[in-house]
């Protein structure tokens, strides 16, 4: 009996031992456990500060800020050399001191158009303003309150330097446009748009209301009057190559009632 007592007896201090052990270190464990939360919320604090710096920097591309458009839409800017452009192409449908801009889906009236007026490529916004943005005639452009406050449509010399910036008119194009074919139609070979410009091909709308080239070209308003040409000047580019043309009506069409795309450029 006293043999099996002592055997007994071992065997419940062998369990106690083992409770004793494993209590101590959960207690260990548990006093710890506060310090390893804070630890961990450091470490959290930490990569939200490098976040938000990240995108007060302007991020990749210098991308980042927002602008309000006279209608309270958000179009993204990026700067590009000492210049900040709207880095997509303007959607508004108003002026920036309220006033609408008619929006003119028949041809027929776009066609005798003397007054300000707007439309979506082939009439169809669901599809295409996202993307592409709205098509603004010349008399629109020429009220000089398209733009947000702060902003205007940019002259020709302002285009070119931005186009100088950016290589010069037979390479700019590559660093301007998007990259791939979903918007560009291929091959649009060696478009980087590198510059975060994301220049999208929007096509245009002729005098007679018809639309065209969505997909192969994409044309943008400058706020310059030719007194060479007495027309309005304005850039353009396309799928095949990386130039960035500068076009004016010189074949004598009614250009001020054409529907091209516009982007809008800081004020210094």
């Amino acid at each position: 009996m006293k043999n099996n007592d002592y055997q007994s007896t071992g065997k419940i201090k062998s369990e106690e031992e083992k409770f004793e052990i494993k209590y101590l270190d959960t207690a260990f464990k548990d006093t710890h456990q506060p310090k390893k939360r804070l630890m961990l919320w450091f470490s959290l604090l930490f990569i939200v500060v490098v976040i938000i710096a990240y995108f007060i920097a302007g991020g990749k591309k210098n991308r980042g800020n927002e602008i309000l458009t006279g209608n309270n839409q958000l179009i993204k800017e990026v700067k590009i050399g000492n210049q900040v452009w709207m880095a997509e192409n303007l959607k508004t449908t108003r002026l920036n001191d309220g006033t609408p801009i008619p929006k003119v889906t028949n041809n027929s009236e776009w066609n005798s158009l003397q007054y300000i007026g707007y439309c979506f490529y082939d009439n169809d916004e669901t599809t295409y303003k996202a993307s592409y943005g709205a098509l603004y005639n010349w008399n629109t452009v020429n009220t000089g309150k398209l733009c947000p406050t702060g902003w205007h449509v940019p002259s020709d010399a302002e285009w070119t330097t931005l186009i100088n910036f950016m290589g010069g008119d037979s390479i700019a194009g590559y660093k301007l446009k998007d990259t791939g074919t979903v918007h560009w139609n291929s091959p649009n070979t060696g478009a980087t748009n590198e510059s975060g410009f994301t220049a999208l091909p929007g096509g245009y709308r002729y005098f007679d209301g018809t639309f065209h080239e969505i997909g192969t070209n994409g044309f943008w308003w400058s706020s310059t009057w030719s007194s060479t040409f007495n027309e309005d000047i304005y850039r353009a580019m396309n799928f095949r190559d990386g130039a960035v043309y500068v076009v004016n009506e010189y074949s004598g069409l009614p250009s001020i009632r054409i529907g091209l795309s516009v982007r809008c450029v800081k004020n210094n």
